[in-house]
């Protein structure tokens, strides 16, 4: 491998804007949370070159992105944007809208039924924890 050819894991993904600092991109490949051409990575040294397909979990989704180019910098999002193709692309919205139902979703009660008494909290509290 010619080192023209090839640039660190770590800092590409870094380049490329996937993550905000080097060090959070370390931590992510030293976890071993990273794949490279469908095997696991575990080293932030690991080479990358163009035509590699990286695997990575970035946020509550799971990136899926070829490299295209090496980076000589860290430059503007558009710039970044050219260093990968994005196979599995992130629709607008997509998780947001089914965790917030879940977590918005009140518990209801009858109409009229007023406010809980305190054995009804104690009730509903000891449905809530866990089993004690």
């Amino acid at each position: 491998m010619n080192e023209d050819e090839t640039q660190r894991l770590d800092k590409w993904l870094w380049c490329a804007r996937f993550f905000k600092t080097r060090g959070l991109a370390n931590k992510l490949v030293g976890a071993g949370r990273l794949r490279l051409s469908g095997k696991v990575v575990a080293k932030a040294h690991q080479l990358v070159r163009s035509g590699d397909v990286l695997t990575f979990p970035q946020g509550p989704h799971i990136r899926v992105v070829k490299v295209l180019f090496l980076a000589e910098r860290r430059g503007p999002a558009p710039e970044a944007q050219l260093l990968y193709e994005d196979l599995a692309p992130i629709e607008a919205g997509a998780g947001k809208s089914e965790r917030s139902e879940v977590k918005s979703t009140p518990a209801q009660r009858d109409p009229g039924a007023g406010r809980p008494t305190k054995r009804d909290r104690r009730l509903i509290d000891h449905l809530r924890s866990p089993d004690e």
